[in-house]
């Protein structure tokens, strides 16, 4: 007999979600974590200072509450606790104004003033079906949709750019809020596929906000490794896997790591054509990120900021597609767009009384080392006057240092690969089962693989359920 059914190497999100799946099947599993800890890209630390917690990567989690799998779960009974804000997004602007979603769609466009009708008309057909159009996305493709309409209708839009959609608006405002959503995408705004972004981050937003997590994104890995302990799961930290040697006896083994650390460990068990495939996966922009232990809050010119756990910092839609253009070709052009937390706002552990915390990044080239710590905190400064006389202490991090951190993250490519059209609708390259590979023991369950980046499990929960087929 085998010790286990199936070994899960890595412990972010995507890994716990596969180990879950299988345990709730009955299955006999374990979790490897070749650090200390286990989290991923979910983990929180004291970065500055004592009494200051610090989401290391992820903070913000959309995609957790519209997650079909986290839905099914009882993280609640584990101790998480979701904390919203009054508004999902704050966008300022130069002129002291900012650009608002709400968790209402009509209050959202009654703001957007000229562009409110124009943003409905986006909007509400997706809003309006946002439990269906998430039932789709968060997949694989499916030859015969449950929901052809609604998918129909998002497929048209979203396969465009992001700009081309923004030119329904008028107003740099609603523009802005567009374009600052189609940013995460780590997209040039003007590639295909882009708009898909900003369409999904924005209807999350008016289906269940922006929340933050309790405590820290570290609350979701502890709720979730405490419902697959409940299960009878194993989670085993600083076990390193560099090749199937290091791998107990077990039936399946589900990878939640990136193509090319795969082909790394288990090159020597897959067919040499598979490997190639496996190295020719693209990766995408990386990350530089600073974390600000701060004496008050942070003074936004614009007032409505202040109730939002996310500000987009960058101006206008031109600018922030300036920037993501020049970072695909190797440059940073020196205003970019930063996606400031300030979950301290609205949750009191995550710093000492009176006191709070800033959590910021800015997407730079591929391995890129250049500091950016001061021209993101010039960004924060022009919508934000006053914003430097409240830091403490900070903690920076580059690309190199972020992969160096946590293997997955690629030249620092925080969303397990480049998300460009072709590798959206079939990651990590096109097969019938994504999930499988030629040895029936072997399966890949990271963000590498649909429905791509984000803190909402679906990769590993497909993937399980694709190692599940095999088993049975």
């Amino acid at each position: 007999m085998t010790e286990f059914d199936a070994t899960v190497v890595g412990s972010g999100p995507n890994g716990l979600a596969a180990a879950i799946v299988l345990a709730r099947a009955g299955r006999r599993v374990v979790v490897l974590e070749a650090k200390e800890t286990i989290g991923g890209g979910a983990r929180t630390e004291e970065l500055t200072l004592p009494g200051f917690q610090h989401d290391v990567c992820s903070a913000i989690h959309p995609m957790g509450l519209v997650s079909p799998f986290f839905q099914t779960l009882p993280l609640a009974e584990h101790g998480l606790v979701w904390r919203e804000s009054p508004y999902a997004i704050a966008h300022p602007l130069d002129d002291g104004s900012a650009a608002i979603l709400e968790l209402s769609l009509e209050k959202t466009a009654m703001r957007l003033g000229v562009d409110g009708g124009a943003y409905e008309r986006l909007m509400a057909p997706f809003a309006s079906n946002a439990e269906e159009l998430f039932d789709e996305i968060l997949r694989p493709i499916r030859l015969l949709p449950r929901h052809p309409l609604v998918l129909t209708r998002f497929g048209l839009a979203g396969i465009r750019s992001a700009l081309s959609v923004a030119k329904r608006f008028r107003t740099d405002a609603a523009r802005a809020l567009f374009g600052g959503c189609a940013a995460h995408s780590f997209l040039p705004l003007d590639a295909a596929g882009s708009a898909s972004f900003g369409l999904v981050l924005a209807v999350a937003g008016h289906a269940v906000g922006w929340p933050c997590a309790r405590g820290g994104s570290v609350a979701i890995i502890d709720a979730l490794a405490g419902y697959l302990r409940s299960l009878g799961g194993t989670i085993r930290t600083s076990n390193p896997v560099r090749s199937m040697k290091d791998i107990p006896p077990s039936r399946a083994v589900l990878f939640d790591v990136t193509p090319r650390q795969l082909a790394d460990i288990a090159g020597d068990a897959l067919p040499a054509s598979y490997v190639k495939r496996l190295r020719r996966f693209r990766y995408g922009p990386g990350v530089f990120k600073v974390d600000w232990a701060l004496d008050g809050p942070i003074p936004w010119r614009a007032p409505e900021c202040a109730r939002s756990a996310t500000v987009h910092v960058g101006g206008t839609i031109e600018e922030i597609a300036a920037h993501e253009a020049a970072i695909w070709k190797g440059r940073n052009d020196g205003k970019p767009f930063v996606l400031v937390a300030q979950q301290s706002l609205f949750d009191d552990t995550r710093a000492p009384a009176g006191k709070h915390t800033g959590w910021g990044y800015c997407h730079v080239p591929h391995g890129s080392t250049e500091d950016m710590t001061g021209i993101i905190e010039a960004q924060i400064e022009r919508f934000a006057p006053g914003f430097r006389d409240r830091i403490l202490a900070r903690y920076a991090r580059n690309s190199v240092q972020y992969e160096a951190y946590n293997a997955n993250m690629i030249g620092g490519d925080i969303a397990g690969g480049a998300n460009n059209l072709m590798q959206v609708l079939a990651r990590p390259f096109v097969q019938l089962d994504p999930y499988s590979t030629p040895n029936k023991r072997i399966y890949l369950a990271s963000s590498s693989t649909p429905p791509g980046g984000g803190v909402h499990g679906m990769c590993g929960y497909w993937s399980a359920q694709s190692a599940l087929r095999r088993l049975t």
